[in-house]
């Protein structure tokens, strides 16, 4: 081996590692993600169960068991399954049974919306820094551009 192959110690263009790491905190369709981190706030994507039995999706399941019937998500979009009868007597109330958090990306048919974990106080002076995550998915990939001008 020759002296300057000795003398090179750690991984060769290790710039570029770290370059390839923050091109990975800013994905390409951020409306196809699940949850967002990036600031405070922390949101994330729920559905709404109650939904899927309204809108007759073909991929909602029954199933019996210790004299209840318990309702899920053939495609996961959500990972529980509900008890029936306790998810109509919820409807039956003004604010309804509720969402649950999404664990994979939702279908057309579902009833999508965006919870913040906390309070827009923590998301800073600049707000959201991923405002795209707020839309629903679509064909293809948009894109806003922020500016703040001053004088």
């Amino acid at each position: 081996m020759s002296s300057l192959a000795a003398r090179t110690s750690g991984s060769h263009n290790s710039c570029m590692a770290a370059q390839r790491e923050r091109t990975a905190e800013l994905p390409l369709r951020p409306q196809d993600e699940l949850e967002c981190r990036r600031c405070g706030v922390h949101c994330d994507k729920v559905v709404y169960p109650s939904a899927c039995l309204e809108r007759a999706c073909p991929f909602v399941y029954t199933y019996e068991e210790f004299g209840h019937t318990y309702i899920g998500c053939m495609q996961k979009v959500y990972e529980v399954e509900i008890d029936l009868d306790l998810l109509r007597a919820a409807d039956a109330h003004r604010d309804g049974f509720g969402a649950v958090r999404s664990v994979r990306p939702p279908l057309p048919m579902c009833r999508v919306e965006i919870e913040e974990c906390y309070g827009l106080e923590r998301a800073g002076e600049l707000g959201c820094l991923n405002p795209e995550f707020h839309e629903l998915p679509g064909g293809s990939p948009t894109f806003k551009i922020l500016a703040q001008l001053t004088d």
